[in-house]
């Protein structure tokens, strides 16, 4: 994510002038109709905007996408304080995604808490009614605070990531996450732990004879 820029010199040696200006249009846009969030880039895309809100300090990269399918005035996603988003991200909500504070999400992650159609439950979803016609099933979406998500992550509906897990690159999360905790792979499983006391993070090799590095 975008670091802060401390001067002028040091926005155009970065960005150039081009770029110079669409942020600046960008951060005007961002103060006009998204009061208290840090820069939301555009293009964007939100629907459903009276159903999510967004903490305090809220960055987004370009081609955000923001999801919320809900008929009355609860907010189903809703978003803490300092969260950054990367480009092309998309959150999906028709129950519940909530995001903790000081979350860190890379590009194109997808996040939803609903899924057309039942494959586990006790009246399946039949390959016969097409996929847009079958019903919608959701699971909250819990991420708590301090988590890092890398880059090509999808977080399905049901999961719970606990606080300061991080997620590797390209993983499919469809089960819990523990806190403090590194988690890659399709389906994601736990593959470190942070030890507190020794002040390190440690490799989980599921058998619970677990070594250092």
């Amino acid at each position: 994510m975008t670091k802060r820029v401390k001067s002028t010199g040091e926005l155009l040696a970065r960005y150039g002038w081009q770029g110079a200006v669409r942020l600046a249009i960008d951060l005007l846009g961002t103060r006009l109709f998204f009061a208290g969030a840090r820069i939301i880039r555009r293009p964007y895309y939100i629907r459903g905007s009276k159903n999510i809100e967004l903490g305090i300090g809220f960055t987004a990269g370009v081609g955000m996408r923001l999801d919320a399918f809900f008929d009355g005035n609860e907010k189903v996603l809703t978003i803490g304080e300092n969260v950054e988003v990367n480009d092309y991200v998309h959150i999906a909500a028709v129950k519940s995604v909530k995001i903790g504070s000081n979350v860190l999400i890379a590009s194109k992650v997808f996040i939803s808490d609903h899924n057309h159609g039942d494959y586990a439950g006790n009246q399946q979803s039949s390959p016969e009614i097409p996929p847009a016609a079958r019903e919608i099933v959701a699971a909250p979406v819990v991420i708590e605070d301090n988590v890092w998500i890398g880059e090509g992550v999808a977080i399905l509906p049901g999961v719970t990531i606990g606080r300061g897990a991080i997620i590797g690159a390209n993983s499919v999360v469809t089960g819990n996450v523990e806190p403090a905790c590194i988690y890659a792979g399709a389906p994601a499983k736990k593959i470190k732990f942070f030890d507190a006391a020794a002040g390190r993070w440690i490799k989980f090799n599921g058998t619970g004879k677990n070594h250092d590095t």
